[in-house]
């Protein structure tokens, strides 16, 4: 925010709060603002406990979101030399194909004949069962 905004957020408030509530409203957030810096000073307090010596190692430039720029990101992939020592990938010839007599299709087709085959033969009759 701007210093602007905030002037602007602060007349706002005298206005709304009136003169006889302001003071108690400012109090209220200056122990606000206390306590949100306490705990930050807290978080990373404990951060460097726990991370040891390398937690003043770490870059935090680099982890700002504010510095994610995609296109420098992309520029830099574009220009980045590829080293000619270094093999390239290989491409792996496709595994073979099971010949097509074993392919759902054909068994499916011959299971179908096999079937019509079944139906063209007289169905069993049995003279005592009746």
């Amino acid at each position: 925010m701007t210093f602007d905004k905030l002037l602007v957020i602060g007349v706002i408030a005298v206005f709304l709060l009136g003169p006889e509530r302001l003071p108690h409203y400012a109090s209220q957030l200056a122990r606000l603002v206390r306590s949100l810096r306490d705990m930050a000073t807290g978080a990373k307090a404990r951060m460097k406990d726990e991370l040891g010596d390398d937690f003043d190692e770490v870059e935090w430039q680099k982890l700002d979101p504010r510095q994610y720029d995609p296109r420098r990101i992309i520029r830099e992939a574009l220009l980045d030399v590829v080293n000619p020592d270094e093999p390239a990938a290989t491409v792996k010839s496709p595994l073979k194909a099971p010949p097509i007599s074993e392919s759902a299709y054909v068994k499916r087709q011959e299971r179908k004949l096999r079937d019509e085959a079944d139906r063209a033969l007289p169905t069993p009759f049995d003279l005592e069962s009746t």
